[in-house]
């Protein structure tokens, strides 16, 4: 799985940052149908084949929002909306068919390209365009611009997303493991100095106190304003292959941004 191999490449690059780009909610609970409009993505690589998954969000009948490093380099989309899955995240099955997609990602996305751990993504943000609209499901809502900067801190936050939920320990190196279900669980917007950074929110993804956090499976998933369905921003990379401590998360409320989204929803 494409994800994977990039995530390890990005802490050999990052030692010292430790960053890692993120897949699944963690001290979450079985969404159900609570956030039908988020959806599993698998796309294919230049060979064709299904090589990576992550976590998008229905924003109209006919557009997903994800991050940017899950469409970099992809050759084709497809998307599930059922809350169960089967089989594995590049090769799911159950529920209705999937959507075919093409994959469009914002035109500054970069990885690495400037210093520190603020510096190592930038205007992580993609679109996946639907071949047919999906019906039966209402879209989230795309937030006003500089939202965020209105939010105090501890605001809740609802995550959600697809990804591994456990980690198996003993026969070898320890392996996350995927259960097909989308998750759910509620954190809270932290920040340093009591501000939002330029591009990033920052979430707690320590379990304590009932909060959930994301880990390997919901890159591109939401962060919403707790209890709606708006997004705040889509999941972008968390400080540590535990998954725990602080997920950080592209904002989705900055004028370039929702500008370029919409040129989709025209």
């Amino acid at each position: 799985m494409r994800q994977r191999v990039f995530a390890a490449v990005i802490i050999l690059a990052l030692a010292s940052a430790s960053a890692v780009v993120i897949e699944a909610i963690t001290n979450g609970r079985p969404d159900g149908n609570a956030h039908p409009y988020v959806g599993l993505l698998v796309f294919d690589d230049a060979p064709g084949e299904p090589a990576w998954s992550c976590s998008g969000t229905l924003i109209s009948p006919t557009v997903v929002l994800t991050a940017g490093h899950c469409t970099e380099g992809a050759v084709a989309a497809r998307i599930w909306f059922a809350s169960t899955l089967v089989g594995n995240p590049d090769y799911p099955g159950g529920g209705p068919s999937a959507i075919e997609g093409t994959a469009n990602t914002y035109p500054d996305f970069c990885i690495g390209c400037d210093p520190g751990l603020m510096g190592f993504d930038a205007w992580d943000i993609g679109i996946v365009v639907l071949d047919t609209p999906v019906t039966g499901i209402t879209p989230a809502q795309l937030p006003e611009a500089g939202v965020t900067e209105t939010l105090a801190m501890g605001t809740a936050i609802d995550v959600v997303g697809y990804g591994v939920q456990a980690k198996q320990v003993g026969g070898g190196p320890p392996q996350w493991t995927w259960n097909g279900q989308r998750y759910y669980a509620p954190t809270q917007l932290v920040a340093s100095e009591q501000k939002n950074a330029e591009l990033f929110i920052k979430l707690t993804a320590n379990p304590g106190r009932g909060k959930g956090g994301i880990c390997f499976g919901d890159s591109g998933g939401p962060d919403l304003l707790g209890g709606t369905a708006t997004i705040l921003a889509v999941n972008s990379f968390v400080t540590n292959g535990n998954c725990s401590g602080v997920t950080y998360s592209q904002r989705v409320d900055l004028d370039p941004v929702l500008e370029w989204i919409g040129t989709f929803l025209q």
